[in-house]
């Protein structure tokens, strides 16, 4: 029985993806316990869901549009955008006055990207073609590097190259 109510719990409270609505930030406990008695029922739970639902559900149809969905989507990627940018300006903001200068930036360090580039220059003529480019992002992205490989040896044996 606690292994259904956990589930239920997981499923409704925090998996709402499931029950059609977008999710959202986690809610707090003190959120999901609607009555205050200090311990959060499965119903609680359902209604947390069917009020993301319902808020999801602007027109008030019963059903999400692309519209909806994509409204509810983009306003939680502002708010996350928000977040991060006022946790930017608290960190690197040395000046307090509202504005992040060059000199604020953190360092980087310059030897990673020219790593980065000798690896993406598979041929070593010192310049990036679009298929290298490509095969670089592709591997960002954590797929394969194509045909070029890399530094390593990689692909050499679809090109033919022994080594």
């Amino acid at each position: 029985m606690k292994t259904q109510v956990l589930m239920a719990a997981i499923v409704a409270g925090f998996g709402l993806v499931a029950t059609g609505a977008v999710a959202q930030e986690r809610p707090d406990f003190a959120t999901l316990d609607t009555n205050g008695d200090g311990a959060i029922s499965i119903t609680e739970l359902q209604a947390q869901g069917e009020q993301r639902f319902a808020t999801a559900d602007t027109d008030g149809n019963g059903a999400l549009s692309e519209a909806e969905l994509l409204a509810q989507a983009s306003e939680r990627a502002e708010d996350r955008a928000a977040k991060m940018v006022e946790r930017m300006m608290e960190k690197l903001d040395e000046n307090g006055d509202g504005e992040i200068q060059q000199s604020e930036m953190p360092e980087r360090d310059s030897d990673r990207g020219e790593r980065m580039f000798e690896r993406a220059d598979a041929n070593d003529d010192g310049v990036l073609s679009a298929e290298e480019f490509e095969a670089a992002a592709d591997h960002e992205r954590g797929g394969r590097r194509g045909e070029h490989g890399d530094k390593r040896g990689e692909g050499r044996e679809a090109r033919g190259d022994r080594g």
